[in-house]
């Protein structure tokens, strides 16, 4: 009875504990992103890149940060301690409520039986345990963005073909293999794996992936699982949901695109144009826009036309045109003041080389006030990404807003 009473105790414990920790949880995640002001300054437009939709035109435009609200952020580091205190309470929980009694000692128990049952159970142990393949630390995956199903083969095997996760969303496949190295997997002859870690992007500039794609995805690891005769360990849905959906609304707040207008009363010659362009450092890419790499060959800034019609090889040599517009997406350039100078010294010099002028999306000349705002809107909302652990410019925030 004694051992009943303190069974139902410890049970009792950890479910409120588990409670505890959820509230907490949730407390943290509602202040982890913030929220921020949308008042627009200077009579200007936002430009929004989510879903390619505009909230009114296009251009230079600025907003009021909250300042009471820009605190509480937290880096990845601590949001990846969260989920780890909610995903150990919950195994707490469970292991607890599925405990069994322990069975007094039988006599003329068959030592033998025990042993030929002992062995067998430990055959059919995965290579890995799941618990284990979870807590790997993995670069190829963000816990706050892509939604991570785990599954620990018996017997070590390889891949004949890669399974299709989803028909919409980015998907990963990390392979672990038998001298355990992760790696991208791929089926490649004599490579075996033990176990697989699979992510879906579920947060993107298409927004949050809904509930039915989760579980779609979940099908579909399962089905693979089943294939390989793996074991399947899914991410909480729930948790992972609040958190993903926490990010989206922070992501829609930071994922704008600076719009800088240069134009001329007198058309410009499309093949000037490109000429000049070129020149200066910018290659017309398969998207209809110029763009411009840094030295390493990452994109930084891009050119197009005020119409947001592409550019051709075709439609440059035979068209004239007005001017353009120079663009700076916030989260794909790197964070500091280095990169909008950079941004506006290519503008200012495209200007003198093509007698442009610097208009905002009114068609009205920009002042040096206003550009000094924009500067500083561009370096707040990047703060707010380096705060939450998300480095603007880098592969993870590329992948992000993508």
């Amino acid at each position: 009875m004694i051992i009943i009473v303190l069974g139902l105790a410890i049970i009792l414990a950890v479910i409120a504990y588990n409670m505890y920790q959820e509230n907490q949880y949730r407390k943290q995640v509602r202040e982890q992103f913030g929220h921020s002001d949308k008042d627009a300054l200077l009579a200007s437009k936002v430009n929004h890149v989510r879903d390619n939709k505009e909230t009114g035109g296009k251009g230079l435009f600025l907003k009021k940060p909250n300042k009471a609200q820009e605190a509480a952020m937290r880096n990845l580091q601590e949001q990846d301690e969260l989920f780890e205190a909610k995903t150990k309470a919950k195994a707490s929980a469970q292991k607890a409520a599925h405990a069994e009694p322990v069975q007094p000692a039988l006599t003329g128990f068959d030592s033998h039986a025990a042993a030929a049952e002992e062995n067998t159970a430990e055959a059919e142990l995965p290579l890995i345990s799941l618990e284990e393949l979870a807590q790997s630390e993995l670069p190829w995956f963000d816990p706050r963005f892509d939604y991570l199903a785990y599954i620990a083969l018996d017997k070590a095997q390889e891949l004949h073909s890669l399974p299709r996760l989803s028909e919409s969303r980015r998907f990963q496949i990390i392979g672990c293999t038998t001298d355990d190295r992760f790696q991208v997997a791929e089926p490649i002859p004599g490579v075996h794996y033990q176990a697989f870690v699979m992510g879906l992007q579920a947060v993107s500039r298409s927004g949050v992936a809904a509930a039915e794609e989760l579980e779609d995805f979940n099908r579909r690891v399962d089905a693979f699982a089943q294939q390989t005769g793996g074991r399947v360990k899914h991410t909480d849905t729930a948790a992972f949901t609040e958190v993903a959906q926490a990010l989206d609304n922070f992501c829609v707040r930071v994922d704008q695109t600076i719009a800088l207008h240069l134009v001329s009363q007198a058309d410009i010659s499309g093949s000037e144009l490109r000429a000049t362009l070129e020149n200066a450092g910018f290659q017309l890419g398969s998207d209809g826009l110029f763009h411009f790499a840094d030295g390493n060959g990452c994109q930084m800034f891009a050119i197009g036309t005020m119409d947001n019609t592409p550019f051709s090889g075709a439609a440059l040599a035979a068209q004239n045109y007005q001017g353009f517009s120079m663009l700076l997406d916030i989260p794909h350039v790197p964070a500091g003041e280095k990169t909008f100078d950079q941004f506006m010294d290519l503008a200012v010099k495209l200007s003198g080389q093509l007698s442009l002028n610097l208009v905002n999306d009114k068609l009205e000349e920009v002042s040096t006030q206003w550009l000094k705002d924009v500067r500083n809107y561009v370096l707040a909302r990047q703060e707010e990404m380096l705060k939450v652990g998300i480095k603007p410019g880098s592969k993870a925030a590329k992948r992000l807003f993508s």
